[in-house]
């Protein structure tokens, strides 16, 4: 009942910046937590970064002090500000967000079908 679309990925130098967005539709009433996580070929699927509705945000190590992650309750977008990118942050992107669809429900995740960064060196 929560759809996700990414956009913004593409391919760009180290050390260079993109802008992901995550766009939600649907029953985005519901919406808590929104983030980003990354899968590389051969790799685990890991937490990038997330933010809640009040803008508290967590941060992997790895990304820490290059990535800010932000989110425009008005219009259900999340946005990943990535900078001096790295030949390792290379990856499928995916957005994520956990939502309660019915008073006294459980959450559940939904997912968007992805966006690849790619970093050259």
């Amino acid at each position: 009942q929560v759809q996700l679309v990414e956009s913004g990925g593409g391919l760009v130098q180290a050390g260079g910046s993109l802008r992901l967005s995550c766009a939600a539709s649907g029953s985005t009433f519901g919406l808590n937590g929104m983030g980003w996580y990354r899968q590389a070929p051969g790799k685990q699927r890991e937490m990038v970064a997330n933010i809640f509705r009040d803008g508290i945000a967590t941060y992997a190590d790895s990304v820490k002090g290059r990535f800010t992650i932000s989110r425009d309750n008005a219009d259900n977008t999340v946005y990943l500000i990535m900078n001096s990118l790295k030949p390792e942050d290379t990856a499928v992107y995916y957005c994520y967000g956990d939502a309660k669809l019915y008073a006294g429900g459980p959450y559940k995740d939904y997912w968007g079908r992805g966006t690849q960064v790619t970093v050259s060196s």
